[in-house]
């Protein structure tokens, strides 16, 4: 069923003419397996077009449109569309379809649409706006120059292909805003400037005259990829899902300056008349952060401006002694408000639309009207929800409400950091680094069991390898960056891959670029195997202590570090793991070779006795968490000492403390340990998030000081919960067995489902009359163990129940 949504920009038009449905087309996948082989492997018919005499790198907004006669409803009708940057595809004004998927001029998407459900016999108009954000582009998109191209799968449908035909025109009323009202590290894109005066309206109407547009023109053709050199875009189709959307009203007006407002504004439809000559200014609160395209449906008000801004949070200060203050997210009174913006001149007409081009971050809308001589009438105001169509497939009962609490913001998290890619954050960057990713990957497993968009991180991270080996830290990304540690969480998200998921030859496939990731990381060993001067950003964690340096841990003066040769020792018995498995025996035994060695040098050089721990550097003067975490995972020491080392990590107040990151890393240690029983006790972190009013994990634990307010490597209790208290793991490469430890604590009754390959794991614990009572049920095709204080029991597929 189609969507039928109010168009990207002004358009003057009735309100009655459209509705709105929950969810966005049938995914691109769904028509994969309906690409036309030639569109594969030959050059496409269709041709990249654009609007003459435009410049073709600069920002600009383009309208195309071609209308086509059919004699009736095609039962089917299947396009292969892309554009640079992006695009909104309309067929007889109903939005088909937006994109495309961010990635590289390598690797560039295309979506697959079927049209024939919004097709009628006779004229159809098929149109487009395209976008070229020019030098104000978001980090994360890649772009040759403004473009757009539309496909036919089948001769049936090359009636729609791209080329001369078509007719195009850029809107001249657009213009980027820039900035946010203060200077952290901002690279989200621009804001819109629009007046409306000079707006093109109904450009995607049927009855437009468009006599004065102007013919398009061809700029290169359509190239899938490989078949051609590597100029241009190269063509392949996208591997996900179209994005969610989904209406959302904004439920909450916290402050009206200026004007007195009606009670059902915003929650519900309601018109808002400004008067002539006035200055209002309105605080909406959607009550918690979202992604969303905001809707502004508006009349008059001949000249009003018309400013529209989005924030995280209010902020306390912005500059002083104590730096950039947000404080209780909650809180608006005596609060400065700043943020990403939009501004509109109208042009009294009635029943126009904004919508925004690409979707805002938000908890809080600032809106600001200044009227001229006539008044301006709000129509309605309200957000569509967008993000990747992930659906949470675990759950967890329990009488705790807490723990229902901390899973449902971490749920929120990390939807509002998955997209097109995973994100690290979706206000300030939108970029997908591979650190952030590797935790987003596990909470995907946990908690809806989808893996396309980890499969899309992972290729786009192989994809971003430099010829020395090394991947970019996050990808896509216009401007390179190197974290060179980020590299080596790479090798440990394909190790989680090919535990969790029944894929190995995709993981097999990958081999050899982390071959090249070790082989780089060879070239700075010294010969008794430990990193010396390790070249790029050796992020680690946001930690403010003595030895740190911007994220880095301590380095002694000859260049090296504990929690580099550790990290790399994981990542070489990894390595050594899929290498014998499905690679080569060379490159295991190899591996397993270096590891050991590994293991001797940080024994000798790191291993303080005294302190029984793991010092940062040889000098032995400084001692983290995070050293000594990745020390008991990667395996250097036995159980009994692993126990010991957790204690200190636990109790120990002169040890760097890991930020809620890395947390994900000191709790599996800790419960490695065998302090798994206390894992609830270990989430202050996101208790205080709770209390300072936050709606989605902060980036970093000091919450006052805060810069992004949404960062889903916060988001591992929604591993944890299913992982270490409910006990579910993998126990084999593909989770083709299942290890179930539960770590109760306190807990006296809980059960829970987590998503499998086969279907779903199923575990409940009851403890009454001083027994407990066990109900485990595997999906077909699976077998596994229980492991209950030390003893293990055999499970079988099915139905497994136990009385202890």
């Amino acid at each position: 069923m189609p969507i039928t949504y109010k168009p990207p920009y002004f358009m003057k038009t009735s309100f009655k003419r459209y509705f709105f449905l929950c969810f966005l087309f049938i995914t691109a996948s769904t028509y994969a397996q309906t690409i036309s082989p030639a569109l594969l492997k030959h050059q496409w018919k269709a041709s990249w077009i654009t609007v003459p005499q435009e410049s073709l790198k600069e920002y600009g907004v383009y309208y195309f449109r071609k209308s086509i006669e059919l004699s009736a409803k095609p039962a089917s009708f299947v396009v292969h569309v892309s554009a640079d940057n992006r695009y909104k595809l309309y067929v007889n004004q109903t939005l088909v379809s937006l994109g495309p998927a961010r990635g590289d001029t390598y690797y560039w998407n295309y979506e697959t649409v079927d049209l024939a459900p919004y097709l009628q016999p006779g004229k159809n108009l098929i149109a487009a706006v395209v976008w070229n954000d020019g030098d104000y582009r978001p980090e994360a998109q890649i772009s040759l120059q403004t473009g757009f191209i539309m496909q036919g799968d089948t001769p049936n449908e090359e009636i729609i292909n791209t080329n001369k035909t078509w007719k195009g025109i850029r809107d001249k009323s657009f213009q980027p805003i820039t900035g946010i009202g203060w200077h952290p590290y901002y690279v989200a894109g621009p804001g819109e400037w629009v007046d409306l005066n000079q707006s093109i309206k109904d450009w995607n109407a049927t009855g437009l005259d468009d006599s004065s547009w102007k013919n398009a023109i061809r700029i290169d053709n359509g190239n899938p990829k490989g078949v051609t050199n590597a100029f241009g875009w190269m063509l392949v189709p996208s591997s996900i899902p179209a994005m969610e959307l989904t209406r959302q009203r904004i439920p909450v007006l916290r402050k009206a300056d200026g004007i007195t407002i009606p009670s059902s504004f915003p929650a519900s439809k309601t018109a808002v008349t400004i008067p002539a000559n006035t200055s209002a200014t309105l605080i909406l609160d959607q009550t918690y952060l979202t992604n969303a395209f905001l809707t502004l449906n508006f009349s008059k008000g001949k000249n009003a401006g018309i400013g529209i801004s989005y924030t995280e949070s209010l902020f306390k200060a912005l500059t002083g002694p104590e730096g950039t203050v947000k404080g209780n997210r909650n809180d608006v009174e005596g609060k400065i408000f700043v943020g990403r913006r939009d501004s509109i001149i109208a042009d009294g007409a009635s029943g126009n639309s904004f919508t925004t081009l690409t979707w805002r971050t938000f908890r809080y809308i600032e809106v600001k009207i200044t009227t001229k001589d006539e008044p301006l009438v709000i129509d309605d105001i309200y957000g569509t929800f967008t993000g990747y169509p992930f659906k949470m497939n675990a759950k967890l009962e329990t009488p705790n409400p807490e723990m229902q609490q901390i899973l449902d913001i971490g749920w929120r998290t990390a939807r509002l950091c998955a997209g097109e890619t995973y994100t690290d954050c979706p206000y300030y960057e939108q970029l997908q680094y591979v650190g952030d990713t590797r935790i987003q990957a596990l909470v995907s497993f946990y908690n809806s069991g989808d893996d396309r968009l980890v499969r899309n991180a992972i290729n786009q991270m192989d994809h971003s390898r430099l010829a020395e080996g090394i991947t970019l830290s996050r990808h896509p990304s216009f401007s390179p960056q190197i974290i060179s540690t980020f590299s080596l969480w790479y090798i440990g998200m394909l190790h989680d891959y090919w535990m969790y998921r029944p894929d190995s030859l995709f993981i097999k496939d990958k081999l050899p670029g982390m071959r090249d990731v070790l082989n780089f990381f060879s070239k700075y060993q010294q010969a008794d195997g430990s990193l010396k001067d390790t070249p790029y950003w050796t992020f680690v964690d946001w930690v403010n202590d003595k030895g740190w340096d911007f994220g880095q841990a301590p380095k002694s003066a000859k260049g090296t570090s504990a929690i580099l040769d550790l990290q790399l020792m994981w990542a070489y018995r990894q390595a050594a793991e899929m290498e014998a498995k499905m690679g080569m025996p060379a490159f295991a035994a190899m591996y397993k070779a270096k590891a050991a060695q590994l293991k001797t040098v940080i024994q000798s050089k790191y291993w303080d006795a005294g302190k029984k721990l793991y010092a940062d550097t040889e000098d032995k003067q400084l001692f983290s968490q995070h050293t000594n975490s990745i020390a008991v995972l990667a395996g250097m020491v036995n159980s009994a000492t692993a126990h010991d080392i957790s204690l200190k990590l636990l109790n120990d107040s002169m040890l760097t403390k890991c930020t809620i990151y890395f947390k994900y890393y000191l709790h599996q240690a800790m419960v490695k340990g065998g302090l798994g029983d206390d894992y609830l006790n270990w989430l202050n972190i996101w208790r205080d998030n709770i209390k300072m009013g936050l709606t989605t994990w902060a980036e970093i634990s000091d919450l006052d000081h805060n810069r992004s307010d949404c960062h889903a490597w916060g988001a591992s209790p929604n591993i944890e919960f299913y992982r270490t208290v409910l006990g579910v793991d993998t126990y084999a490469p593909g989770f083709s067995k299942i290890k179930i430890e539960p770590h109760l604590g306190q807990i006296r009754n809980i059960s829970g489902e987590v998503p499998h390959p086969n279907g779903k794991v199923y575990a409940k614990y009851v403890f009454d009359n001083g027994k407990w009572s066990i109900n485990i049920v595997l999906p077909k095709n699976t077998s596994g163990i229980f492991v209950w204080k030390g003893k293990t029991f055999t499970l079988k597929t099915g139905n497994n129940s136990l009385s202890i």
